[in-house]
């Protein structure tokens, strides 16, 4: 038998790892001594150094756990999967080096094919494997999500692009999109909300809205005036009417940078209203949102 302080130094494990292995089921030791001392034999440090395996290859704990607790667990299915997954990961580190190779000699032409979007596209897959009824139920057919996936493999690039500018990173962006896919039904239950929206006449509320706004872009855009309809227009659903989504944590600088510096929207904005529109809004939403900042995970219309 070794105590926990042995078996931390003889696997590199942290001793309160392995307790915490304990506290969920993962790895019990052996025996513990009246004391409340734990001690693992020979097959609880086997065990281990599946666990460890297992860890080693990314897996999951809650995976990991019901690999170890469920004798006719498909392994072989596991690995396969988790072998696909580390050899995304491998040419993604691949694509990388070789773009840190490519600045270092002092390329400054960047594409934003290195940052695939290997891992979100796998999310999908699963998605679509383990939710075939919710999928029909929104979708109409997996016909019709595979074609969803198609596109965003056709264009991952530029959905890259986006996801390093709102984002910052693209592993944000896929986390985010995760979290987004775990909760489907409700995402999609709040398309319902839309409608309700509309019915509240939340649309024509906005519509006005913009129009106080954009009447007279001569004004003081610190001016309580202006201020006051800012902040209507970004508050103007109530709370149990608010779909939410994880924009990413530079969504406002992205908003208030597009009215000010993005030609196209200029141009209609320029169009639809009054020249020069486009640059007061982007003000105007600045020293709002400086006044108060807001959370990424913006309700939105």
């Amino acid at each position: 038998m070794r105590t926990i302080k042995e078996v931390a130094v003889l696997s590199g494990v942290s001793v309160r790892t392995l307790q915490y292995y304990d506290e969920i089921g993962l790895l019990k030791p052996a025996k513990v001594t009246g004391a409340g001392y734990r001690l693992y034999d020979e097959e609880s440090i086997n065990t281990l150094q599946q666990i460890l395996l297992f860890k080693e290859l990314e897996f999951p704990l809650k995976d990991i756990k019901r690999i170890m607790e469920n004798p006719n667990f498909n392994k072989k299915e596991a690995l396969s999967r988790q072998k696909t997954l580390l050899k995304a990961k491998r040419d993604r580190l691949n694509r990388l080096l070789d773009l840190i190779g490519r600045l270092e000699q002092g390329e400054t032409y960047m594409s934003f094919k290195e940052f695939d979007l290997s891992e979100y596209i796998q999310a999908l897959e699963k998605f679509k494997k383990e939710n075939t009824e919710e999928i029909m139920k929104y979708w109409g057919s997996t016909a019709a999500f595979d074609e969803f996936i198609k596109v965003a493999r056709d264009h991952e690039s530029s959905i890259a692009q986006t996801a390093v500018e709102y984002y910052g990173r693209v592993e944000k962006y896929t986390d985010a999109m995760k979290e987004s896919l775990s909760h489907f039904s409700e995402n999609m239950e709040n398309m319902e909300k839309m409608q309700k929206i509309k019915e509240k006449g939340c649309v024509e509320k906005n519509k006005d809205l913009i129009e106080q706004l954009t009447s007279n872009v001569s004004r003081d855009v610190k001016s309580d005036e202006i201020q006051n309809i800012i902040g209507q227009m970004l508050n103007l659903l109530d709370e149990e009417d608010q779909p939410t989504m994880d924009l990413g944590e530079n969504y406002y600088d992205k908003l208030i940078d597009g009215y000010p510096y993005n030609p196209k929207l200029i141009e209609a904005m320029d169009q639809q209203y009054c020249k020069g529109v486009s640059k007061f809004i982007g003000e105007a939403l600045q020293y709002y949102l400086k006044k108060k900042p807001c959370n990424s995970k913006f309700r939105i219309i």
